[in-house]
């Protein structure tokens, strides 16, 4: 239920500054006229420009942002004033009370729920939130031509039968639930892009994991094949250093180094022998001189001593003799000392030669040198070290590989892109059938209430005494018939057009109330006096009087007609004085 319970004006056209307040929570059927005092009232029977239908002008402005007529905003603000204009409205909407509040001069727009300011998430200026205006609609429940055809009908605004046919679709849409569809359509539409939108981000996630894991098994192939050349590597390190060993083996090191250092002594032994044997050869030699010496000295000092020349045999005597003799002696001493010297000298030569002894046979190498046999040694010691440090080498590749499977590669899940892709596919599927015109949704939608719309048009047309067969058909258009003739709107008199409007809206409205919410308002303006006979009038009466009493609605009738004030339950008298409009009534009227 939507019921809406007050209208507060205040410098809006002809209201001025003096806030004018009208209560809906009755009721009843209310005559709205007017009375002109600036034209002389009702002496003069001035009922024109009072500002009857500024009510209704108000309470579109403020469920809508626009007047029920096309009237530019800024006219809307009082001429005489020309600022401060405000108009609020309470509603009750599933047990909340709602108040708007808008106006010009400054612009104003506040929505609130139970009091509390409903505000945007967004900053738009006061005045011109989309949002806010779009949570009104969601809650009045319509839009604002719906709101001109089945809440507030005025003789200006043009009839649902003289719009574009396009305009009589929209509206024909909107009533039937057609555009409601369309607008789940929109809201589907918004999940499927948000879906969309979903499903591309989740496959570009997978796809950039499977380009991730492909270079990632790019390198580790790449690091497999390293792998494999180093664990190659290795064993042919070991293969070489393994024969190198092997080879080397094939020579005891210890063993050569062992001849060597044997060669070693057998030479300088050979050597010291040698120089001991050229030394005992060089004293034999001088040992024989020597003797040959003290033999020859001893010859000669036996002649001398005979007083004998050695030489040449003469007789010696005297000085020459003693002398000769004592440098004999003395020779002879100095010979023999030298031989026996020479003869100690050749028994320690022998003694040495002795200790040399036999030097035996020369050691067998296989190096020339002792160094090459210790190289030999270092070179196997290093190969040895080197071959047990390659056998335990691990590979340096393989805990890269594994850490990289185990840790870099990430397993691709395509259970949420297939949710996604499954739930995109059925949001298709239901958009396709909210969207098509040949869906059997739509098709049994319309046929379902547009049978339902054309039994209460029926059934209203012969309430107001209409002759005519007004029809909606299938595609949504309607046919106007009379003794089997197709006319046009325009073929009417005025009156048969004001009794067709009026069903058509009283039509329109239980086909609302049906399908929506019902409301608790309904303002005709000028419809039922102007044109109208007065049979026209007395049932048009007969029907608002059995609508506001059965269904308990409040409804506000604007007429020139005095005599329609027997008819109703209240009057609400609309004064204009001093150009400024004022409502005062026989009932509830707040001012």
């Amino acid at each position: 239920m939507l019921t809406i319970k007050e209208l507060t004006v205040k410098n809006f056209m002809s209201v001025g500054n003096q806030a004018q307040a009208i209560n809906f929570s009755d009721k009843n059927l209310v005559l709205v006229i007017g009375e002109n005092m600036d034209l002389g009232g009702d002496d003069a029977g001035a009922r024109n420009g009072t500002g009857k239908t500024t009510i209704i002008n108000a309470l579109s402005y403020v469920f809508f942002g626009e007047a029920l007529t096309n009237i530019r905003r800024d006219n809307l603000v009082n001429k005489t004033n020309e600022k401060g204009m405000l108009v609020s409205v309470k509603f009750i909407k599933n047990g909340v009370t709602y108040t708007i509040e808008r106006g010009r001069k400054p612009q104003i727009f506040k929505f609130y729920a139970n009091d509390i300011e409903q505000k945007s998430e967004n900053n738009e200026a006061q005045g011109e939130n989309r949002e806010t205006q779009s949570e009104i609609n969601r809650l009045l429940g319509m839009t604002h031509s719906m709101f001109k055809n089945i809440v507030a009908l005025n003789t200006y605004t043009q009839p649902f039968l003289s719009t574009k046919q396009s305009e009589q679709r929209e509206i024909i849409e909107q009533l039937l639930g057609i555009t409601l569809l369309s607008q789940k359509a929109d809201i589907l539409k918004e999940k499927m892009k948000s879906t969309k939108a979903q499903l591309t981000e989740e496959k570009m996630r997978l796809d950039t994991i499977s380009v991730s894991n492909e270079k990632i098994q790019e390198s580790i192939e790449s690091l497999k094949i390293r792998s494999t050349a180093w664990v190659t590597q290795r064993t042919q390190d070991i293969q070489s250093f393994s024969e190198a060993i092997e080879e080397l083996e094939k020579v005891d090191s210890e063993i050569e180094i062992a001849k060597h250092k044997k060669l070693q002594k057998h030479n300088e032994m050979q050597t010291a022998l040698r120089s001991l044997q050229k030394e005992k050869a060089y004293h034999e030699d001088s040992l024989t001189k020597a003797e040959s010496t003290v033999s020859k000295t001893n010859t000669d000092l036996e002649y001398t001593e005979q007083e004998k020349c050695p030489t040449c045999e003469q007789s010696l005597q005297g000085d020459k003799h003693q002398h000769l003799v004592s440098k004999l002696r003395e020779q002879l001493t100095e010979s023999t000392d030298y031989v026996t010297k020479l003869k100690s000298d050749l028994a320690k030569i022998q003694q040495g030669i002795d200790e040399v002894g036999d030097l035996g046979q020369i050691p067998d190498t296989y190096y020339d040198t002792i160094d090459e046999a210790y190289n030999h040694k270092g070179s196997l010691k290093d190969l040895k070290r080197q071959l047990e440090q390659t056998e335990k080498k691990e590979d340096p590749y393989a805990e890269q590989i594994e850490e990289m499977k185990e840790t870099a590669i990430q397993k691709i899940n395509f259970d949420k892109a297939n949710s996604l892709e499954d739930l995109f596919r059925h949001q298709e599927f239901l958009y396709k059938l909210l969207t098509a015109k040949d869906s059997f949704v739509r098709t049994r939608i319309i046929e379902q209430n547009l049978t339902y719309l054309n039994q209460r048009l029926a059934y209203f047309l012969g309430k107001v005494k209409l002759p005519h067969t007004v029809t909606f058909q299938s595609d949504l258009t309607v046919t106007i018939e009379e003794l089997g003739r197709e006319l046009d709107f325009d073929n009417l008199s005025r009156g048969e057009r004001n009794r067709l409007i009026l069903s058509l809206s009283w039509a329109f409205r239980d086909v609302w109330e049906s399908l929506y919410q019902q409301i608790n308002l309904l303002f005709i303006d000028e419809l039922v006096d102007a044109g109208m006979d007065i049979s026209g009038v007395e049932s048009s009466m007969a029907v608002l009087k059995d609508m506001s009493r059965t269904q308990q609605k409040n409804i506000f009738l604007i007429s020139h007609k005095d005599e329609l004030v027997s008819r109703v339950n209240s009057v609400l008298k609309v004064v204009k004085e001093n150009g400024f409009t004022n409502y005062a009534n026989d009932v509830d009227i707040i001012v």
